[in-house]
């Protein structure tokens, strides 16, 4: 699905550096169809710099997702940051294969950066996503709660009696 606020209309614009700004939230992803996230709060800045034969794209972003984590399945605001940089030329036809350089066709005015903001961000989150307070011992769930109130009290003592078949091994190892 395309966006139509991330479109980047560049062929009214001045040779130099421009600047668009994006707020990104939950509505965004789920126009992906992406359903990872329990909410979003990301600013995205791209700085368009045009010169006369081609363009290049910086995009940074920096924000939270609320995110659920992988060993509690508590949710948690999760920090991401991310940046990207985009060469844009101009070629005989569309072409967005390489990861670093677009190319749109002579008599475009504008192209949409919505799909490269949007991998840009779900890569910027980490694949294994734990809960700061698990880490630090301070998470107060009903789910550990629950877990430390099962956990067997019981603590077994060493018995003081051995197998005297043991004994006499053990005796092997000490009469050197």
């Amino acid at each position: 699905m395309k966006l139509k606020e991330f479109f980047i209309p560049f062929s009214g614009l001045k040779l130099g550096k421009h600047e668009f700004v994006y707020e990104i939230d939950n509505a965004f992803f789920e126009s992906f169809e992406y359903q990872e996230f329990n909410g979003a709060s990301v600013q995205v800045t791209a700085v368009l710099e045009k010169m006369s034969t081609m363009m290049e794209l910086e995009v940074e972003a920096k924000g939270t997702v609320n995110v659920d984590c992988d060993l509690t399945g508590e949710p948690y605001d999760q920090p991401i940051s991310s940046d990207l940089q985009l060469v844009i030329k101009f070629g005989e036809e569309y072409n967005d294969e390489d990861d670093e350089i677009l190319i749109i066709p002579h008599g475009e005015h504008q192209f949409n950066i919505a799909q490269y903001v949007y991998e840009m961000l779900v890569l910027a989150v980490p694949h294994k996503r734990v809960h700061p307070g698990v880490e630090d011992g301070t998470l107060k769930s009903d789910i550990l709660d629950k877990l430390e109130e099962l956990q067997p009290k019981e603590e077994k003592k060493p018995s003081e009696k051995t197998d005297p078949r043991w004994d006499d091994l053990k005796k092997l190892l000490t009469d050197k």
